[in-house]
């Protein structure tokens, strides 16, 4: 059987309040801020739903003992952030992830249209082979960046089911792409929009996450 791209857009009306917060035109930075914080924490919640590590435990209560589960600690986890909007979701996420480490990683368009350059690696030399992997940007528009990230992790041998990527919106031609590259993958996603416009943003979208998080821009 072929593999497929998986994209989960979770039901979750506190999802949806957070998204359209986002979205406003007239949202200030720190309210903008509130929204990304809060679709990385909802977002991550329902990521690591069926993902997370655990295992049963025995615990005696106050009336007598029952078994129940626990998160697995002694596996390791790891989030990478792509900066800088990056680090609004990460904002809410950390609070599902306390003891995951932070990678962080820095793109920026390339002169030619659809390529990236690195301006920061933050990634470690070597990955453990039993690492689990999250990957954190508020946008994936034509895919590019995203796609730039999962090759590097891919060369360190991060795929499959060791690997995750989480975003606030997504596009229907970015999903294309990634999905083509990336078919076994898993997204936990806001929404799906269907268009970019010339420059490479969705529409209708939410602008520029960046700027919009500290401020900045026009």
């Amino acid at each position: 059987m072929a593999l497929t791209l998986r994209v989960v857009v979770p039901p979750h009306p506190l999802i949806d309040h957070w998204l359209t917060v986002a979205r406003d035109a007239r949202t200030p930075a720190p309210l903008f801020r509130t929204a990304l914080q809060e679709l990385g924490r909802w977002l991550s919640y329902e990521a690591l739903r069926d993902w997370l590590p655990h295992h049963t435990m025995t615990v005696t209560t106050p009336l007598g003992e029952t078994t129940g589960h626990v998160v697995d600690q002694t596996v390791d986890l790891a989030v990478v952030l792509v900066l800088r909007a990056g680090l609004g979701l990460w904002d809410g996420a950390q609070s599902v992830l306390p003891h995951a480490r932070i990678w962080h990683v820095g793109l920026r368009r390339g002169q030619e249209a659809g390529t990236v350059q690195w301006y920061y690696n933050g990634l470690p030399d070597a990955i453990g082979e039993k690492t689990g992997v999250l990957v954190l940007d508020p946008i994936l528009a034509r895919g590019t960046t995203m796609t730039a990230v999962l090759e590097r992790l891919k060369t360190m041998g991060v795929e499959g089911q060791r690997l995750r990527v989480i975003t606030a919106l997504c596009s229907a031609p970015g999903l294309q792409q990634i999905g083509s590259a990336f078919p076994d993958l898993v997204i936990t996603t806001a929404c799906i929009d269907p268009e970019l416009d010339p420059e490479g943003f969705i529409v209708p979208g939410l602008g520029d996450a960046g700027d919009r998080l500290f401020g900045t821009g026009d």
